[in-house]
Protein backbone atom coordinates (compact mmCIF):
# COMPACT_ATOMS: atom_id res chain seq x y z
CA UNK A 1 0.00 0.00 0.00
CA UNK A 2 3.10 2.01 1.33
CA UNK A 3 4.69 1.53 -2.21
CA UNK A 4 1.56 2.36 -4.33
CA UNK A 5 0.86 5.41 -2.76
CA UNK A 6 4.34 6.74 -3.46
CA UNK A 7 4.10 5.64 -7.21
CA UNK A 8 1.18 7.61 -7.75
CA UNK A 9 2.92 10.31 -5.58
CA UNK A 10 5.61 9.86 -8.30
CA UNK A 11 3.25 9.83 -11.08
CA UNK A 12 1.69 13.03 -9.88
CA UNK A 13 5.04 14.63 -9.56
CA UNK A 14 6.01 14.17 -13.62
CA UNK A 15 2.56 15.36 -14.68
CA UNK A 16 2.95 18.30 -12.75
CA UNK A 17 6.91 18.42 -14.51
CA UNK A 18 5.32 17.87 -17.78
CA UNK A 19 2.48 20.68 -17.59
CA UNK A 20 4.79 23.29 -16.19
CA UNK A 21 7.31 22.69 -18.66
CA UNK A 22 4.62 23.05 -21.22
CA UNK A 23 3.51 26.16 -20.37
CA UNK A 24 5.01 28.81 -22.11
CA UNK A 25 7.15 31.76 -20.50
CA UNK A 26 6.23 34.42 -21.94
CA UNK A 27 7.74 38.07 -21.63
CA UNK A 28 6.52 41.52 -22.63
CA UNK A 29 9.15 41.97 -25.47
CA UNK A 30 7.92 38.69 -26.62
CA UNK A 31 3.92 39.99 -26.13
CA UNK A 32 5.14 43.04 -28.33
CA UNK A 33 6.94 41.16 -31.02
CA UNK A 34 3.84 39.11 -31.17
CA UNK A 35 1.11 41.62 -30.92
CA UNK A 36 3.42 43.62 -34.03
CA UNK A 37 3.19 40.39 -35.94
CA UNK A 38 -0.28 39.19 -35.64
CA UNK A 39 -2.35 42.42 -34.21
CA UNK A 40 -5.66 43.15 -36.83
CA UNK A 41 -5.81 46.89 -36.10
CA UNK A 42 -1.90 46.83 -36.78
CA UNK A 43 -2.59 45.08 -40.42
CA UNK A 44 -5.31 47.36 -41.26
CA UNK A 45 -3.29 50.60 -40.59
CA UNK A 46 -0.09 48.92 -42.30
CA UNK A 47 -2.15 48.08 -45.22
CA UNK A 48 -3.82 51.86 -45.43
CA UNK A 49 -0.15 53.18 -45.40
CA UNK A 50 0.52 51.26 -48.10
CA UNK A 51 -2.44 52.66 -50.30
CA UNK A 52 -0.61 55.91 -49.44
CA UNK A 53 2.49 54.73 -50.54
CA UNK A 54 1.05 53.51 -53.69
CA UNK A 55 -0.84 56.49 -54.53
CA UNK A 56 2.37 58.97 -54.35
CA UNK A 57 3.21 59.10 -58.02
CA UNK A 58 3.69 61.75 -60.99
CA UNK A 59 0.60 60.02 -62.71
CA UNK A 60 -1.28 60.44 -60.03
CA UNK A 61 -0.31 64.15 -59.71
CA UNK A 62 -1.22 64.69 -63.10
CA UNK A 63 2.19 64.96 -64.63
CA UNK A 64 1.93 62.19 -67.25
CA UNK A 65 0.06 62.23 -70.60
CA UNK A 66 -2.74 60.09 -71.24
CA UNK A 67 -2.32 57.54 -74.44
CA UNK A 68 -5.03 56.08 -75.74
CA UNK A 69 -6.13 53.86 -78.04
CA UNK A 70 -9.43 53.92 -79.91
CA UNK A 71 -10.97 51.72 -82.78
CA UNK A 72 -14.87 51.84 -84.08
CA UNK A 73 -16.33 49.75 -86.85
CA UNK A 74 -19.55 50.34 -88.42
CA UNK A 75 -21.53 48.71 -90.45
CA UNK A 76 -24.92 49.59 -92.28
CA UNK A 77 -27.85 47.70 -94.36
CA UNK A 78 -30.39 50.28 -95.78
CA UNK A 79 -33.08 50.42 -98.80
CA UNK A 80 -31.20 53.23 -100.41
CA UNK A 81 -32.10 55.53 -103.37
CA UNK A 82 -30.16 58.39 -104.92
CA UNK A 83 -31.46 61.33 -107.45
CA UNK A 84 -28.67 63.00 -109.39
CA UNK A 85 -28.84 66.35 -110.60
CA UNK A 86 -29.55 65.25 -113.93
CA UNK A 87 -32.71 63.15 -112.94
CA UNK A 88 -30.86 59.55 -112.93
CA UNK A 89 -32.23 57.90 -110.25
CA UNK A 90 -30.37 55.16 -108.85
CA UNK A 91 -31.48 52.52 -105.92
CA UNK A 92 -30.44 49.44 -104.59
CA UNK A 93 -32.18 47.28 -101.96
CA UNK A 94 -30.26 45.83 -98.70
CA UNK A 95 -27.20 48.63 -99.55
CA UNK A 96 -24.32 47.70 -97.46
CA UNK A 97 -21.74 50.64 -96.19
CA UNK A 98 -19.36 50.32 -93.54
CA UNK A 99 -16.17 52.99 -91.60
CA UNK A 100 -13.50 51.82 -89.47
CA UNK A 101 -11.55 53.87 -87.56
CA UNK A 102 -8.46 53.10 -85.33
CA UNK A 103 -5.48 54.99 -84.01
CA UNK A 104 -3.72 56.48 -80.88
CA UNK A 105 -3.90 59.54 -79.59
CA UNK A 106 -1.92 61.36 -76.67
CA UNK A 107 -3.65 64.09 -74.60
CA UNK A 108 -0.75 65.97 -72.09
CA UNK A 109 -1.63 69.05 -69.90
CA UNK A 110 1.20 70.92 -70.11
CA UNK A 111 1.04 73.38 -67.55
CA UNK A 112 -1.71 73.83 -65.05
CA UNK A 113 -0.87 76.82 -62.88
CA UNK A 114 1.71 74.55 -60.54
CA UNK A 115 -1.26 72.70 -59.71
CA UNK A 116 0.33 68.98 -60.39
CA UNK A 117 3.28 70.01 -58.13
CA UNK A 118 1.26 70.65 -55.40
CA UNK A 119 -0.67 67.96 -55.73
CA UNK A 120 2.48 64.92 -55.81
CA UNK A 121 3.24 66.94 -52.51
CA UNK A 122 0.23 66.50 -51.16
CA UNK A 123 0.47 63.52 -51.90
CA UNK A 124 3.62 62.53 -49.62
CA UNK A 125 2.13 64.69 -46.64
CA UNK A 126 -0.66 62.45 -47.03
CA UNK A 127 2.15 59.51 -46.91
CA UNK A 128 3.46 60.74 -43.89
CA UNK A 129 -0.20 61.08 -42.69
CA UNK A 130 -0.39 57.28 -42.63
CA UNK A 131 2.79 56.81 -41.42
CA UNK A 132 2.01 59.02 -38.20
CA UNK A 133 -1.51 57.33 -38.42
CA UNK A 134 0.56 53.35 -38.36
CA UNK A 135 2.63 55.11 -35.61
CA UNK A 136 -0.57 55.77 -33.16
CA UNK A 137 -1.53 52.61 -33.70
CA UNK A 138 1.65 50.89 -33.42
CA UNK A 139 2.12 52.85 -29.73
CA UNK A 140 -1.32 52.43 -28.69
CA UNK A 141 -1.45 48.59 -29.46
CA UNK A 142 1.91 48.22 -27.53
CA UNK A 143 0.88 50.29 -24.42
CA UNK A 144 -2.16 47.89 -24.36
CA UNK A 145 -0.42 44.92 -24.14
CA UNK A 146 2.16 45.98 -21.57
CA UNK A 147 -1.07 47.33 -19.41
CA UNK A 148 -2.83 43.70 -19.97
CA UNK A 149 0.64 41.98 -19.04
CA UNK A 150 1.99 43.51 -16.32
CA UNK A 151 -1.89 43.49 -14.88
CA UNK A 152 -1.03 39.60 -15.19
CA UNK A 153 2.23 39.96 -13.48
CA UNK A 154 -0.10 41.34 -10.72
CA UNK A 155 -2.63 39.48 -10.07
CA UNK A 156 -0.21 36.20 -10.42
CA UNK A 157 1.56 38.60 -7.14
CA UNK A 158 -1.73 38.38 -5.69
CA UNK A 159 -2.35 34.63 -6.46
CA UNK A 160 0.66 33.87 -4.45
CA UNK A 161 -0.45 36.45 -1.54
CA UNK A 162 -4.13 34.54 -1.34
CA UNK A 163 -1.76 30.97 -1.88
CA UNK A 164 0.04 32.11 1.52
CA UNK A 165 -2.69 33.24 3.64
CA UNK A 166 -4.36 29.74 2.69
CA UNK A 167 -1.38 27.99 3.94
CA UNK A 168 -1.53 30.39 7.09
CA UNK A 169 -5.42 29.52 7.45
CA UNK A 170 -4.51 26.12 7.41
CA UNK A 171 -2.13 26.16 10.28
CA UNK A 172 -4.82 27.85 12.11
CA UNK A 173 -7.19 25.66 11.90
CA UNK A 174 -5.02 22.28 12.48
CA UNK A 175 -3.96 24.70 15.40
CA UNK A 176 -7.27 25.70 16.63
CA UNK A 177 -8.20 21.35 15.90
CA UNK A 178 -5.57 20.46 18.52
CA UNK A 179 -6.50 22.86 21.01
CA UNK A 180 -10.15 21.76 20.89
CA UNK A 181 -8.85 17.68 21.18
CA UNK A 182 -6.54 18.85 23.96
CA UNK A 183 -9.52 20.78 25.72
CA UNK A 184 -7.72 24.38 25.29
CA UNK A 185 -10.08 25.88 23.08
CA UNK A 186 -13.77 25.95 22.24
CA UNK A 187 -15.51 24.42 19.24
CA UNK A 188 -16.42 27.58 18.40
CA UNK A 189 -12.69 28.90 17.71
CA UNK A 190 -12.36 25.56 15.14
CA UNK A 191 -15.76 26.88 13.61
CA UNK A 192 -14.08 30.49 12.66
CA UNK A 193 -11.08 29.06 11.25
CA UNK A 194 -12.90 26.88 9.21
CA UNK A 195 -15.00 29.88 8.16
CA UNK A 196 -12.16 32.55 7.35
CA UNK A 197 -10.40 29.70 5.60
CA UNK A 198 -13.21 28.82 3.21
CA UNK A 199 -13.28 32.91 3.15
CA UNK A 200 -9.69 32.91 1.92
CA UNK A 201 -10.70 30.08 -0.71
CA UNK A 202 -13.62 31.82 -2.24
CA UNK A 203 -10.98 35.07 -2.95
CA UNK A 204 -8.38 32.72 -4.20
CA UNK A 205 -10.78 31.29 -6.82
CA UNK A 206 -12.37 34.82 -7.57
CA UNK A 207 -8.69 35.74 -8.56
CA UNK A 208 -8.06 33.01 -10.32
CA UNK A 209 -11.05 33.36 -12.75
CA UNK A 210 -10.32 37.37 -13.35
CA UNK A 211 -6.56 35.99 -13.74
CA UNK A 212 -7.89 33.58 -16.31
CA UNK A 213 -10.29 35.95 -18.45
CA UNK A 214 -6.75 38.59 -18.36
CA UNK A 215 -4.95 35.96 -20.58
CA UNK A 216 -7.66 35.77 -22.61
CA UNK A 217 -7.64 39.14 -23.42
CA UNK A 218 -4.07 39.21 -23.40
CA UNK A 219 -4.42 36.50 -25.93
CA UNK A 220 -7.25 38.71 -28.12
CA UNK A 221 -4.46 41.68 -27.84
CA UNK A 222 -2.24 39.40 -29.26
CA UNK A 223 -4.28 37.88 -31.98
CA UNK A 224 -4.12 34.37 -31.21
CA UNK A 225 -5.90 31.42 -30.39
CA UNK A 226 -7.58 32.67 -26.49
CA UNK A 227 -7.27 29.47 -24.84
CA UNK A 228 -3.17 29.49 -25.66
CA UNK A 229 -1.94 28.88 -22.22
CA UNK A 230 1.22 30.53 -21.00
CA UNK A 231 2.92 32.23 -17.98
CA UNK A 232 4.41 35.55 -16.97
CA UNK A 233 7.58 37.17 -15.37
CA UNK A 234 7.19 37.27 -12.01
CA UNK A 235 8.44 41.31 -10.50
CA UNK A 236 7.44 43.86 -12.27
CA UNK A 237 10.05 46.86 -12.91
CA UNK A 238 9.45 50.55 -13.00
CA UNK A 239 11.90 52.51 -14.50
CA UNK A 240 12.08 55.01 -11.85
CA UNK A 241 14.69 58.05 -14.05
CA UNK A 242 12.12 59.62 -16.20
CA UNK A 243 12.49 63.59 -16.69
CA UNK A 244 9.13 65.89 -17.06
CA UNK A 245 11.84 68.21 -19.68
CA UNK A 246 13.16 65.11 -21.54
CA UNK A 247 9.40 64.06 -21.98
CA UNK A 248 7.85 66.45 -23.05
CA UNK A 249 10.81 67.72 -26.01
CA UNK A 250 10.28 63.84 -26.58
CA UNK A 251 6.60 64.39 -27.13
CA UNK A 252 6.87 67.68 -29.63
CA UNK A 253 9.16 65.35 -32.14
CA UNK A 254 7.92 62.07 -31.56
CA UNK A 255 3.93 62.22 -30.49
CA UNK A 256 2.27 60.86 -33.81
CA UNK A 257 -0.92 62.66 -32.48
CA UNK A 258 0.67 65.95 -32.88
CA UNK A 259 3.12 65.15 -35.87
CA UNK A 260 -0.45 63.97 -37.63
CA UNK A 261 -1.99 67.77 -36.59
CA UNK A 262 1.49 69.35 -38.53
CA UNK A 263 1.40 67.38 -41.41
CA UNK A 264 -2.47 68.27 -41.71
CA UNK A 265 -1.56 72.12 -41.51
CA UNK A 266 0.81 71.12 -44.46
CA UNK A 267 -2.02 69.49 -46.13
CA UNK A 268 -4.18 72.37 -45.99
CA UNK A 269 -1.63 74.78 -47.20
CA UNK A 270 -1.20 72.67 -50.66
CA UNK A 271 -4.41 72.42 -51.10
CA UNK A 272 -4.77 76.06 -51.40
CA UNK A 273 -2.13 76.13 -53.56
CA UNK A 274 -4.16 73.58 -56.21
CA UNK A 275 -6.88 75.77 -55.60
CA UNK A 276 -4.88 79.02 -56.73
CA UNK A 277 -3.56 77.31 -59.95
CA UNK A 278 -7.01 77.87 -61.22
CA UNK A 279 -5.93 81.35 -61.78
CA UNK A 280 -3.39 80.87 -64.13
CA UNK A 281 -3.97 78.99 -67.53
CA UNK A 282 -3.85 75.16 -68.67
CA UNK A 283 -2.13 74.24 -71.35
CA UNK A 284 -2.79 71.07 -73.29
CA UNK A 285 -1.10 69.24 -75.65
CA UNK A 286 -2.65 66.62 -78.28
CA UNK A 287 -1.56 64.52 -81.04
CA UNK A 288 -2.30 61.15 -82.48
CA UNK A 289 -1.83 58.91 -85.77
CA UNK A 290 -5.05 57.53 -87.06
CA UNK A 291 -6.43 55.35 -89.69
CA UNK A 292 -10.17 55.70 -91.01
CA UNK A 293 -11.46 53.48 -94.06
CA UNK A 294 -15.08 53.45 -95.52
CA UNK A 295 -17.10 51.02 -98.57
CA UNK A 296 -20.43 51.65 -99.82
CA UNK A 297 -22.79 50.03 -102.21
CA UNK A 298 -24.30 53.22 -103.26
CA UNK A 299 -22.95 56.54 -104.49
CA UNK A 300 -20.29 58.04 -105.81
CA UNK A 301 -17.82 56.86 -103.62
CA UNK A 302 -17.48 52.92 -103.62
CA UNK A 303 -13.99 52.61 -101.15
CA UNK A 304 -11.92 55.25 -99.37
CA UNK A 305 -9.38 55.68 -97.05
CA UNK A 306 -6.95 57.85 -95.09
CA UNK A 307 -3.99 57.47 -91.90
CA UNK A 308 -2.40 60.67 -91.04
CA UNK A 309 -1.03 61.85 -88.15
CA UNK A 310 -2.81 65.24 -86.57
CA UNK A 311 -1.70 67.32 -83.49
CA UNK A 312 -2.46 70.22 -81.71
CA UNK A 313 -2.89 72.31 -78.43
CA UNK A 314 -5.00 73.92 -76.42
CA UNK A 315 -5.33 76.66 -73.55
CA UNK A 316 -7.64 77.71 -71.22
CA UNK A 317 -8.30 80.33 -68.71
CA UNK A 318 -10.86 80.99 -66.23
CA UNK A 319 -12.30 84.86 -66.83
CA UNK A 320 -15.28 84.85 -64.62
CA UNK A 321 -16.86 81.94 -62.13
CA UNK A 322 -19.30 83.96 -60.22
CA UNK A 323 -16.62 84.61 -57.71
CA UNK A 324 -16.10 80.60 -57.05
CA UNK A 325 -12.41 80.97 -56.87
CA UNK A 326 -12.18 83.71 -54.22
CA UNK A 327 -15.11 81.99 -52.10
CA UNK A 328 -12.63 78.80 -52.23
CA UNK A 329 -9.37 80.35 -51.36
CA UNK A 330 -10.87 81.82 -48.89
CA UNK A 331 -12.38 78.91 -47.51
CA UNK A 332 -9.04 76.90 -47.74
CA UNK A 333 -7.61 79.93 -45.71
CA UNK A 334 -10.12 79.05 -43.08
CA UNK A 335 -8.69 75.27 -43.06
CA UNK A 336 -5.47 76.89 -42.50
CA UNK A 337 -6.16 78.78 -40.23
CA UNK A 338 -8.27 75.65 -38.32
CA UNK A 339 -5.27 73.56 -38.57
CA UNK A 340 -2.93 75.86 -37.08
CA UNK A 341 -5.66 75.91 -34.56
CA UNK A 342 -5.76 72.25 -33.56
CA UNK A 343 -1.56 71.96 -33.33
CA UNK A 344 -2.07 74.96 -31.14
CA UNK A 345 -4.91 72.60 -28.95
CA UNK A 346 -3.18 69.17 -29.26
CA UNK A 347 0.03 70.63 -28.08
CA UNK A 348 -1.39 72.60 -25.06
CA UNK A 349 -3.65 69.09 -24.28
CA UNK A 350 -0.17 66.71 -24.48
CA UNK A 351 1.60 69.16 -22.30
CA UNK A 352 -0.83 69.40 -19.86
CA UNK A 353 -1.27 65.39 -19.71
CA UNK A 354 2.34 65.07 -19.67
CA UNK A 355 2.07 67.44 -16.88
CA UNK A 356 -0.68 65.04 -14.62
CA UNK A 357 0.74 61.64 -15.71
CA UNK A 358 3.89 62.46 -14.25
CA UNK A 359 2.99 63.71 -10.65
CA UNK A 360 0.96 60.35 -10.94
CA UNK A 361 4.53 58.60 -12.31
CA UNK A 362 6.32 60.54 -9.13
CA UNK A 363 3.31 59.74 -6.47
CA UNK A 364 3.18 55.58 -7.27
CA UNK A 365 7.04 55.50 -7.09
CA UNK A 366 6.53 56.99 -3.40
CA UNK A 367 3.84 54.62 -2.38
CA UNK A 368 6.11 51.81 -4.34
CA UNK A 369 8.50 53.03 -1.44
CA UNK A 370 6.24 53.22 1.64
CA UNK A 371 4.16 50.09 0.79
CA UNK A 372 7.12 47.81 0.80
CA UNK A 373 8.26 48.85 4.11
CA UNK A 374 4.18 48.01 4.78
CA UNK A 375 4.50 44.82 3.53
CA UNK A 376 8.15 44.08 5.46
CA UNK A 377 6.31 45.15 8.59
CA UNK A 378 3.63 43.26 8.65
CA UNK A 379 5.18 40.23 7.55
CA UNK A 380 7.48 40.85 10.97
CA UNK A 381 3.99 41.65 12.81
CA UNK A 382 2.11 38.40 11.22
CA UNK A 383 5.15 36.62 12.62
CA UNK A 384 4.91 37.37 16.30
CA UNK A 385 1.42 36.89 16.16
CA UNK A 386 1.85 33.32 15.00
CA UNK A 387 4.32 32.74 17.63
CA UNK A 388 1.97 34.05 20.12
CA UNK A 389 -1.24 32.04 18.60
CA UNK A 390 0.80 29.00 18.86
CA UNK A 391 1.45 29.07 22.42
CA UNK A 392 -2.13 30.53 23.35
CA UNK A 393 -1.50 34.22 23.88
CA UNK A 394 -3.24 36.00 21.58
CA UNK A 395 -6.92 35.78 20.61
CA UNK A 396 -8.09 34.35 17.04
CA UNK A 397 -9.43 38.12 16.37
CA UNK A 398 -5.55 39.39 16.74
CA UNK A 399 -4.57 36.24 14.93
CA UNK A 400 -7.05 36.91 11.61
CA UNK A 401 -6.43 40.83 11.75
CA UNK A 402 -2.54 40.49 11.38
CA UNK A 403 -2.99 38.12 8.60
CA UNK A 404 -5.12 40.11 6.99
CA UNK A 405 -3.30 42.89 7.58
CA UNK A 406 -0.09 41.20 6.17
CA UNK A 407 -2.56 40.05 2.88
CA UNK A 408 -3.44 43.77 2.11
CA UNK A 409 -0.28 45.07 2.41
CA UNK A 410 0.85 42.46 0.37
CA UNK A 411 -2.02 42.94 -2.32
CA UNK A 412 -1.31 46.87 -2.15
CA UNK A 413 2.76 46.86 -2.60
CA UNK A 414 1.83 44.53 -5.87
CA UNK A 415 -1.10 47.06 -6.89
CA UNK A 416 1.51 49.73 -6.14
CA UNK A 417 3.90 48.52 -8.38
CA UNK A 418 1.58 48.25 -10.86
CA UNK A 419 0.00 51.37 -10.93
CA UNK A 420 3.65 52.82 -11.09
CA UNK A 421 4.21 50.89 -14.01
CA UNK A 422 1.20 52.18 -15.55
CA UNK A 423 2.28 55.56 -15.26
CA UNK A 424 5.67 54.78 -16.86
CA UNK A 425 3.89 52.87 -19.87
CA UNK A 426 1.26 56.18 -20.51
CA UNK A 427 4.19 58.96 -20.11
CA UNK A 428 6.18 56.48 -22.38
CA UNK A 429 3.29 56.35 -24.79
CA UNK A 430 2.64 60.58 -24.93
CA UNK A 431 6.56 60.59 -25.81
CA UNK A 432 6.50 58.19 -28.13
CA UNK A 433 8.85 56.87 -27.11
CA UNK A 434 7.51 52.72 -26.47
CA UNK A 435 10.01 50.60 -28.25
CA UNK A 436 8.58 48.42 -31.25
Amino acid sequence: MKTKNILKSLVLFLFCIVKTSAQEVLTVEDAVKIALENNYEIKIASNNLNIDKTNVSTGNAGMLPKVTASLADNNNIQNSSQTRQDGTVTSLDNAKSNSLNYGVGLDWTVFDGFKMFAKLDQLKELQKLGEAQLKLTLITKISDVNATYFDLVQQQQQLAALDTTIVISNQRLDLAQNRFIIGKASKLEVLNAQVDLNTDKVALLRQKELYKNTKILLNQILARDSKTDFKVVDAIVVDSKLLLPQLSTLAEKQNPQLEAQIINKRVSELQLKQIKAARYPTVNVNTGYNFSESHSSLGFTSQASARGLNYGFKASLNLFDGLSQNRNEKIAQFEIENSKIAIEQQSLALNSQLAISYQTYLTNLELIDLEEKNEAIAKQNLNITLDKFRIGTITTLEFRTAQLNYINAKVRNSNAQFQAKLSEIALKELAGSLTF
